[in-house]
């Protein structure tokens, strides 16, 4: 069988009714994604898009809304530090984990608690 994908085209992840601004607010400012326009018709269903390069992120409105405290996007940088201390002036709790070999790596969660990892190769 041939390779027939790509690449990701985006993430997803969900939010509460009404989180639109508190996603805006973290996305944006403690992340450094910088918010898309969605398309007119898909505006009626909430939540906000963003990117970052080539990572497009895209928050979603979910009733019942579940966080994924399990599954997650993990995004690669080459200055893991600059990251760490960056998200310490925000106040966000940077969790370490070393079981993956050749990467340093931690996660962080998002105000409506959706785990995001964040990893370099050593």
């Amino acid at each position: 069988m041939s390779t027939f994908l790509k690449q990701i085209h985006h993430v997803q992840l969900a939010a509460p009714i009404g989180s639109e601004d508190e996603a805006r607010a973290f996305y944006t400012k403690v992340l450094g994604f910088t918010e898309v326009e969605k398309p007119a018709e898909m505006k009626k269903n909430g939540g906000c898009w963003f990117e970052q390069g080539d990572i497009s992120l895209h928050i979603g409105i979910e009733t019942p809304f579940v966080p994924a405290e399990k599954a997650h996007p993990a995004f690669y940088t080459e200055d893991l530090e600059a990251i760490v201390l960056h998200l310490e002036t925000f106040g966000v709790k940077v969790e370490f984990d070393t079981r993956y070999p050749g990467y340093k790596r931690f996660y962080v969660f998002d105000p409506f608690q959706n785990r995001i990892e964040i990893l370099q190769k050593k």
